[in-house]
């Protein structure tokens, strides 16, 4: 089953899948919706209010939306590049031609890396392709 947020105004319904969903970027007390289509939507709605709801509705998968600065909210499933140095995020599913480029500060995107970079204690051994260095890390081939 999807994860569907609706948004009623009195004029307009809109449906959101949270699963085509890129990121939500901060505008005021609007949001705007970025699908992985590239295709666009601003809700009345701030992005603290949104976040309520994503973790409502995604009471175990909350994890997959993460609050980027003020500005962001994304998609990890999209997660393609950070690179702080250039402030930059890339959000792509490399299946279709859109891909979203993002400026974030430098603290938010270290703070974004550290989330997927947490080392994770294994020998060399357990790795195929993977030699270890004199200093104690494992070197990919």
């Amino acid at each position: 089953m999807d994860n569907i947020l609706l948004f009623s105004t009195r004029d307009e319904l809109t449906r959101i899948r949270l699963e085509r969903v890129m990121y939500f970027e901060a505008d005021a007390n609007y949001t705007k919706v970025v699908f992985s289509n590239g295709v666009t939507a601003t809700l009345l709605t701030s992005l603290v209010h949104l976040e309520k709801l994503i973790a409502g509705v995604l009471i175990e998968k909350n994890s997959i939306f993460v609050r980027i600065g003020k500005r962001y909210i994304i998609n990890s499933a999209y997660l393609f590049q950070i690179n702080v140095l250039r402030q930059r995020l890339v959000l792509s599913d490399l299946a279709s031609p859109y891909t979203a480029t993002l400026s974030v500060s430098k603290d938010a995107l270290r703070k974004l890396k550290a989330l997927y970079t947490t080392p994770v204690r294994r020998s060399a051994a357990d790795v195929e392709g993977v030699q270890p260095r004199p200093d104690g890390e494992a070197v990919s081939q």
